[in-house]
């Protein structure tokens, strides 16, 4: 969702940006614009192929809508990132991965449908559903109280937003529990994020505490966020929790994860109503029973924010 925000909204020429593809190979989320990364990036996912095995279930593909079944696809509009959500370990003329890539391929198995995946930047996607130009979106799409106004979620894992500071950073080395204990910072976030609305929403809070209000700086590129830390334009980085602890873990990146802020469930994207969410719910649900989700959450190290049933429009996590 394009959330309005007071942030800078830097957009990275073409060739800028394949000048930084070493830092984009480690940039830590899935929620934000699709961003390449670097052939041989260090993901290191588990061997095998979880979803190679995975089969059409007849009683689950019956729950689509006639016109689906017959024509055999679902378009998805997909913002590809950063690992372990969703990447270009080998440029983006070749076949994206990672974690939501592979749920999404492995319902469409279940569903006996072929996916028609089309990029698009993450701020994009939800409000182009409701014009039908995509039949859901995937982006680690955060399941929140404004969001469920608009747009229907079929959930698959649960993840959240968290902070990281470049490493060796002193100006923030605790776990942030308050917003206030950024006052006076520079944070870095990704357009149209719950993180951007997050920090827009409680802007206020450091001036009641009587301390100097925090700035946020909006990037429509997910690695320009990492290049900002690195040169020191920002303090720290608000992001996905996966992402950032996933970014951590590589010692290129020279980021230090903080920890958990707020949990959130995430989910498919859907237009208010549409008939496809029972159909695609059912088939997490089978991927959850037949052991395939847990196979893939291991392939990317994301086994940690596994849930045991896939729900429809649940509640914000508070």
């Amino acid at each position: 969702m394009n959330l309005p925000g007071n942030g800078i909204r830097t957009r990275l020429s073409t060739a800028a940006a394949l000048a930084l593809l070493p830092l984009l190979a480690l940039t830590a989320c899935g929620s934000g614009a699709g961003t390449p990364a670097a052939a041989g990036a260090q993901v290191s996912p588990q061997a095998g192929d979880p979803v190679a095995a995975v089969r059409t279930v007849d009683s689950i593909a019956a729950l689509l809508p006639a016109d689906v079944r017959k024509a055999g696809t679902l378009r998805v509009g997909s913002s590809v990132g950063s690992p372990p959500a969703a990447y270009y370990p080998n440029g983006q003329d070749k076949p994206p991965a990672g974690q939501d890539i592979d749920i999404a391929d492995a319902v469409a198995k279940v569903l006996g449908v072929k996916l028609q995946r089309q990029d698009a930047s993450f701020e994009t996607i939800l409000p182009a559903l409701g014009s039908g130009k995509y039949d859901f979106g995937t982006g680690n799409f955060g399941v929140t109280t404004e969001r469920l106004k608009t747009i229907d979620f079929v959930t698959y894992i649960n993840d959240g937003q968290g902070f990281a500071v470049k490493t060796g950073s002193t100006t923030l080395t605790t776990q942030v529990s308050d917003l206030t204990q950024l006052c006076g910072l520079t944070i870095g976030t990704g357009a149209g994020t719950t993180f951007e609305k997050t920090l827009t929403a409680q802007r206020g809070v450091c001036a009641a505490a009587g301390k100097k209000p925090y700035e946020v700086k909006v990037f429509s590129e997910t690695g320009a966020v990492t290049t900002a830390l690195q040169q020191g334009r920002i303090d720290v980085v608000m992001s996905t929790i996966n992402g950032l602890r996933h970014q951590a873990a590589q010692p290129a990146a020279q980021t230090a994860f903080l920890g958990e802020y707020h949990r959130l469930d995430v989910g498919f994207a859907f237009k208010k109503g549409s008939p496809l969410a029972p159909a695609l719910q059912a088939a997490v649900n089978e991927l959850i029973r037949n052991g395939t989700y847990a196979r893939i959450l291991a392939k990317w190290g994301t086994t940690a924010s596994a849930i045991d049933t896939s729900q429809i429009n649940p509640a914000e996590h508070t």
